[in-house]
């Protein structure tokens, strides 16, 4: 079983990742994780938090001369900004600290703020809005780099693309080739691959920065060369849509999830939605007429691309505040600005990007195993020998 945690405070010494059960012989490269890191703090519309983090990982366990060797992975993203917050989040209380804090008694409407601060019994969310914070999926995304380099030992591929950002949205469909020329550029604006529909969006982002505003937008994930049959029908939480949700919606702002064509589907008459079957006899596979069901069908790829898109709300943190109440004095506030983005659309297509290759590498481990990937790829190959003899 494939697991991860991650640990760490968005102002704390730094990030801390753990992945368990990948198995041993798994090249890993410092420097596609690294580049992992990258793409996530770019795109058009950031704030200042990414003018002073260079995200770095350390490998400090379970990779040894650039191979996995089958024990557990710990690595750390350290947080460039701790040297500016050493007094104020310090581990262990001194004298005077108190006067060091920096207190957020007004919650801000959409964030964890007030929710965590009756949880937890806090009259001060900093405590809260430590760990809530996105900046926890830069773990995340250092940890998804670890997953795509054992899923490219099986030719399988994760890349994203941003096809809304707030009202503007991309209007045709995204090849394979672009996405991957997308994933390589040394200059990310808001990850859309179309140019015309790129600068409609940075139009959108321009205006919500004049206004002190935030926008959101949607993010597609799309995993190529998934084998059919990942995932199962027997049980709720053995769905491999299900799971896919659930892993895109626990992203930090992520409110819905849309698997292949689900929302126009839902419009539509059946005929119309399910993907018809054929079968070619010279390449001894079947193939479909569309992909509307986004690569998956009964819980279980179906060998197609799989298709999952998140929809992500602006973000809480406005420079216009919101309405809001003063948890010391009860009294009606403004709510408290953190330091933030505007848009961080193409940032949560590349921790939607990890998240699905993590779910992904899960699904492949528990149907294949194996403690080494020769032992994994023997019966990853066996069965794919099983499927074109079917």
């Amino acid at each position: 079983m494939l697991r991860f945690e991650t640990a760490g405070e968005s102002h704390g010494e730094c990030l801390v990742a753990t992945l368990t059960g990948l198995p041993a012989g798994v090249p890993v490269s410092l420097g596609a994780v690294n580049r992992e890191l990258w793409r996530r703090q770019q795109g058009y519309g950031r704030g200042g938090r990414m003018k002073i983090e260079t995200d770095r990982a350390e490998i400090v366990s379970g990779v040894r001369h650039s191979k996995t060797i089958g024990s557990p992975i710990a690595l750390l993203v350290r947080n460039k900004d701790w040297e500016n917050w050493t007094e104020v989040l310090p581990v262990e209380d001194f004298p005077g600290a108190g006067e060091r804090k920096k207190p957020v008694t007004r919650p801000r409407p959409g964030h964890a703020d007030l929710a965590g601060a009756l949880k937890y019994d806090y009259h001060d969310a900093r405590y809260i809005l430590e760990r809530a914070s996105a900046r926890e999926t830069a773990a995340r995304v250092a940890l998804g780099a670890l997953a795509k380099a054992f899923l490219a030992e099986f030719g399988i591929q994760v890349l994203s693309h941003v096809i809304a950002v707030g009202e503007v949205r991309l209007a045709r469909a995204v090849c394979w080739d672009e996405l991957a020329a997308l994933s390589l550029r040394d200059e990310i604006l808001l990850g859309c691959a179309d140019p015309a529909a790129e600068a409609r969006m940075k139009e959108a982002v321009d205006h919500a920065y004049r206004t002190g505003d935030t926008i959101g937008g949607v993010f597609e994930v799309v995993a190529r060369g998934v084998p059919p049959g990942l995932g199962s029908h027997i049980a709720w939480d053995t769905r491999l849509d299900g799971r896919l949700a659930q892993a895109l919606v626990s992203i930090q702002a992520v409110k819905g999830v849309e698997i292949g064509l689900a929302a126009e589907g839902a419009a539509a008459f059946g005929s119309a939605v399910q993907d018809t079957i054929h079968y070619d006899p010279a390449g001894r596979r079947f193939w479909r007429g569309a992909n509307r069901a986004g690569g998956i069908e009964g819980g279980m790829t179906n060998g197609q691309d799989v298709v999952v898109r998140g929809l992500l709300k602006p973000i809480s943190t406005l420079r216009r505040p919101l309405e809001s109440v003063d948890l010391a004095t009860r009294e009606a506030a403004s709510a408290a600005y953190e330091r933030s983005d505007v848009c961080v659309v193409p940032a949560a297509g590349v921790a939607g990007e990890a998240m699905v290759a993590l779910v992904v590498a899960q699904a492949m481990l528990e149907k294949f195993g194996g403690d080494s990937l020769g032992e994994t790829r023997r019966n990853f190959e066996g069965y794919l020998e099983q499927v074109k003899n079917f």
